[in-house]
């Protein structure tokens, strides 16, 4: 079974991702790891990888495709595999279509969990962190027993990092649902979309994902 998983930040794509490859035995293929696994391999296109990553750069699509269609030729993929992360655009999309049909295999789902903008950006911005000891809490997920009131240290002073601020996780949510439409879009024309409510507990999204695979 090849499938492809989609989401918004905050969606949970990391939980199910991790329930799918148990229940399903199959690999997780993201595109951080396939690029450290090529780099570490030393192939001409992981060479060219770390050039780009280096200097601080997106490594070019063409590169990017190259390096899936590599990892999608081991032995781990025969009987299926997860791809998380990847593909990000349009190009991408197409690109693997085309890769894919030329080792005889085709994408048969992609999961796309869907979560509205606004719980998105409760979930993502709702992180707060103890000033005095670093402790990690969440407005709705992991409040402080006493409000105001750290658990650990009882220190009263809180800050939010940068990517947790509202406003930048608005930001965001705002660039990746574009692209992530556009992948919508994209997969409900080729007949292989199954749109899943992740605004549920992760056990309900999970028995959703299995119904549909």
């Amino acid at each position: 079974m090849n499938v492809i998983l989609l989401g918004l930040p905050g969606a949970g794509k990391g939980t199910q991702a991790s329930r799918i490859i148990e229940q399903y035995q199959i690999p997780h293929i993201s595109t951080g790891d396939m690029f450290r696994a090529a780099i570490a391999a030393g192939t001409e296109l992981g060479k060219k990888a770390k050039s780009y990553m280096d200097a601080g750069e997106l490594v070019p699509d063409e590169v990017t495709n190259g390096i899936v269609k590599e990892r999608l030729q081991e032995a781990d993929t025969a009987q299926g595999f997860l791809l998380d992360g990847y593909p990000r655009t349009i190009n991408q999309a197409e690109a693997l279509k085309e890769n894919l049909k030329s080792l005889g295999k085709a994408i048969d789902k992609v999961i796309y969990i869907e979560v509205a903008s606004e719980v998105l950006l409760q979930r993502l911005s709702g992180r707060y962190i103890c000033a005095n000891c670093g402790e990690t809490y969440h407005k709705i997920f992991n409040p402080t027993k006493e409000e105001g009131v750290c658990d650990r240290c009882g220190s009263t002073q809180f800050y939010q990092r940068e990517d947790d601020k509202p406003e930048t996780v608005k930001n965001r949510i705002r660039v990746n649902k574009e692209t992530t439409d556009q992948l919508v879009n994209f997969y409900k024309d080729e007949g292989v979309l199954i749109a899943v409510n992740g605004d549920q507990s992760p056990e309900a999204v999970f028995t959703d994902i299995k119904n549909a695979l």
